[in-house]
């Protein structure tokens, strides 16, 4: 398989206007949990707080749990919002979101009253639409993808 047919692969998408909402609205979101993670942002603890609260929940090691973590979401997020690499990202996302709620959310119950895990489904959830149908017609994998099947 060439590098042509990988990036073909990778940035097929359907031709949609429904995954533009998806996409931006859980990256933005994405982002922020991840900026929190990272760099202590909107409230978060960053990388040593968000690892020494890893670590205690027996993520370990901790920091390289939180780097790991925020990374993926902020990262992730950002990719998500300008539709690029949709596909690989959204996988990456739900894989995150399985962790959280299994890790953090699921004894707790479904309500995010609770600290529940509807929440994190519910991320999931969209993640794994992304995944199956890619970014969309407004996304830069379909700018992508048509230049790539074009030449």
């Amino acid at each position: 398989m060439t590098i042509k047919n990988i990036a073909n692969v990778i940035t097929k998408t359907e031709q949609s206007l429904a995954t533009v909402p998806l996409r931006v609205i859980a990256g933005i979101i994405f982002a922020a949990h991840g900026a929190q993670k990272l760099f202590a942002w909107f409230g978060g603890y960053g990388l040593e707080g968000t690892g020494q609260w890893m670590e205690s929940i027996g993520l370990a090691p901790g920091f390289l749990m939180a780097l790991m973590a925020g990374s993926a979401e902020f990262f992730g997020g950002l990719l998500l919002i300008v539709g690029l690499l949709t596909r690989p990202s959204s996988v990456v996302l739900a894989i995150t979101m399985v962790v959280a709620i299994f890790t953090t959310h699921i004894d707790n119950g479904l309500f995010m009253s609770n600290n529940g895990y509807e929440f994190g489904l519910s991320l999931l959830a969209i993640t794994l639409a992304l995944a199956i149908q890619g970014g969309g017609k407004f996304s830069l994998d379909n700018v992508i993808n048509r230049r790539l099947n074009k030449a």
